[in-house]
């Protein structure tokens, strides 16, 4: 727990590994916030590319990003950019490309940091992404890495993609993630590492409800 009696739980891990589904049944179930911190990323994505940016311009991205207000609806999990409901348009894969170049502006970074820390100041929550445990909420009591195999992880993000009407090949999303993989861990801001105190999960062959139960397991082991 933090000082102040806020429970914070940090969940870091690629793409495919369950991270943002498990978060959110945690945080569900705990009955506290959740923060889907990739979805920020992919927000101010979108915007860059609605307004024409050149992702390759990290003084443009870190100024516009500081004049960008994303809100949460909480309880339906909605994301506003801008006060626009891009829910739905985040989740393209042109978007998740931007995302991933606008990650590693140094500048975009901090300033979404700034909110993330803000969030977790003034909640007891659950936040999802690929540094909370080792860069946003270093101070975590809880943490997790969550992985899985890569065709698993390509298969679950096939299936989300054929739901939202676009046939992959399962090859092609696997090209992809690992293409997202080594970015995420080599960028200089803020990489994606497992923190040394988070606990690894391989989610490749468990049941989503025991996810969950593993890591609601680990908050009860800090909660008095």
């Amino acid at each position: 727990m933090t000082k102040n009696n806020l429970l914070h739980v940090a969940i870091d891990g690629p793409a495919g590994a369950g991270k943002s589904s498990v978060a959110r049944e945690v945080a569900r179930r705990l009955g506290i916030l959740y923060l889907d911190t990739g979805a920020m990323y992919r927000a101010f994505a979108w915007k860059a590319l609605e307004q024409a940016i050149d992702l390759a311009d990290a003084d443009a991205l870190a100024g516009v990003v500081r004049e960008t207000t994303l809100d949460f609806d909480v309880e339906h999990y909605r994301i506003f950019c801008d006060e626009t409901d891009v829910t739905e348009a985040i989740r393209t894969p042109q978007v998740s490309a931007g995302a991933s170049a606008v990650a590693v502006v140094p500048g975009v970074r901090t300033y979404l940091t700034e909110l993330q820390r803000r969030k977790a100041l003034e909640n007891s929550i659950v936040l999802d992404g690929r540094d909370i445990g080792s860069c946003v909420l270093p101070n975590a009591p809880v943490k997790i890495f969550l992985t899985a195999d890569l065709r698993e992880r390509a298969r679950r993000r096939q299936k989300d993609l054929r739901e939202q009407g676009r046939d992959v090949d399962i090859e092609r999303v696997m090209e992809d993630m690992e293409a997202r993989d080594r970015q995420d861990a080599q960028r200089a801001a803020a990489p994606m590492v497992q923190a040394e105190d988070a606990v690894l999960i391989d989610t490749s062959y468990m049941a989503f409800d025991e996810v969950v139960e593993r890591v609601l397991e680990l908050v009860r082991g800090v909660r008095p």
